[in-house]
């Protein structure tokens, strides 16, 4: 079993910025690609972007292209996803996941991951 705990949450103001930590507790996390959704109040769970097992591949949802960056440090045991020029449509509770994957390559569909941490709030505004 994979753990995950997730950090950095909190409050911004639009246009402000910050980053999102998701640290696991083997050190195989290598092994893993990684994905962040977020799902807001009256909203459907959304896909934000995700990494595969090194930095050379990622993706990012439509909404968040251009703003959010996603980068890993496996000798730390831990992805982070750092957020830019924040919007107030990006408040939701935001959610890492994790599964074992042999390529570097990912998806953000939530039935693909196995393994997902606790939930981090993130609330935009003035």
């Amino acid at each position: 079993q994979l753990q995950l705990v997730e950090s950095g949450g909190g409050l911004a103001q639009p246009g402000g910025s910050l980053r999102l930590s998701c640290s696991a507790s083997k050190v195989t996390y290598g092994h893993y690609v990684v994905g962040w959704f977020r799902q807001a109040p009256g909203k459907e769970r959304e896909g934000v972007s995700c990494i595969g097992r090194s930095n050379e591949y990622t993706d990012y949802g439509d909404s968040v292209k251009g703003r959010f960056t996603i980068y890993r440090d496996n000798a730390k045991n831990t992805v982070y996803l750092q957020m830019d020029s924040l919007k107030a449509e990006d408040t939701a509770d935001y959610y890492c996941a994790a599964r074992r994957h042999p390529w570097d390559m990912c998806v953000m569909q939530d039935y693909e991951y196995d393994y997902w941490g606790q939930g981090a709030r993130v609330t935009v505004s003035s």
